[in-house]
């Protein structure tokens, strides 16, 4: 007879909850839809994103999102918690699930260990300082797809890359918090292209550590030889107004806007960036492209394909 405390009991393979989890993890893959596995992965390689950032990237409606992400919650693919607020509540914000991990790490043919996940260090962003700085970060994101999805006219998010991909390139030089390229049609038939680096500012930091943040771009600059627009993403126009009189001549294109709305009509996408060292008016996105001059920062640049 096995004894209570016989390390026997304790495998996993004979674990009730164990044994219904490999079920789970086994039977996943027969339920996941193509978006699924797009979900998973977007949930994982920017480490949390809300039901309405969710749905503006992937569903055309926050009905058909709820109901999506609850099925995937129940597979256990994806897990989920509510930040604390002083009033009322805050969204769902998802993260990615045991299960979910298991099948990336299939996907990718390696095991979750070489994933890098485990579920404590997945779900720390949850009492992380910087929650509130990565759900902005991603809301950028987020709002550049709902725009794309509105459109309908082959506007796109044609890349988009965390701060911890960027940092395994640039780090020794610049960390932005997130490189992304913008893609829409022309008159001319063929698609306008626009490559940034983002720079997310919630206020907390001194405007002279931002500032100081644009020498790390201009030696990335100077090691490439590419010019890539610094994109300045600032919680008010008063931060964007003082930011701006210390912006005098920077060595790399700088453009700074505000933050938008969800509600606002095209987001960043739209004439909200202030190239800087200009009075107005405010550019498109895409037409930051020509608001230097020539430069080498449109179209794929130094991003390896």
């Amino acid at each position: 007879m096995t004894r209570p405390n016989s390390p026997r009991r304790l495998l996993p393979s004979r674990h009730p909850r164990a044994r219904a989890g490999q079920a789970l993890v086994a039977g996943l893959a027969e339920r996941l839809t193509p978006r699924d596995a797009e979900i998973l992965d977007a949930v994982w390689e920017h480490r949390v994103l809300t039901t309405d950032q969710l749905t503006a990237i992937f569903f055309p409606s926050v009905h058909r999102a709820r109901h999506r992400l609850l099925d995937l919650y129940e597979l256990r693919a994806l897990d989920r918690f509510r930040p604390w607020a002083p009033t009322g509540s805050r969204p769902w914000h998802w993260i990615l699930g045991t299960t979910g991990a298991h099948h990336l790490a299939a996907q990718r043919g390696i095991t979750p260990a070489e994933l890098r996940y485990r579920p404590d260090s997945a779900g720390a962003i949850a009492f992380s300082s910087r929650l509130m700085h990565q759900a902005g970060v991603n809301e950028f994101f987020a709002q550049l797809h709902a725009t794309a999805r509105r459109r309908a006219d082959g506007s796109e998010v044609a890349e988009w890359w965390p701060e911890r991909r960027c940092t395994a390139l640039w780090g020794d030089l610049a960390r932005p918090d997130a490189f992304g390229r913008w893609s829409e049609p022309s008159s001319t038939g063929q698609p306008d292209t626009i490559d940034f680096f983002l720079e997310h500012d919630t206020g907390t930091e001194p405007l002279s550590r931002v500032l100081a943040k644009l020498d790390g771009y201009a030696a990335l600059a100077e090691a490439t030889g590419i010019s890539t627009p610094v994109l300045l993403w600032l919680p008010s126009p008063t931060r964007e107004a003082n930011f701006c009189k210390f912006l005098v001549a920077p060595d790399v294109p700088v453009a700074t806007a505000v933050h938008t709305p969800a509600t606002a009509p095209d987001g960043p996408a739209g004439p909200v960036w202030l190239p800087a060292g200009s009075t107005g008016p405010r550019r498109r996105l895409i037409a930051l492209r020509d608001a230097w001059g020539p430069t080498d920062a449109t179209g794929p640049n130094h991003v390896p394909a």
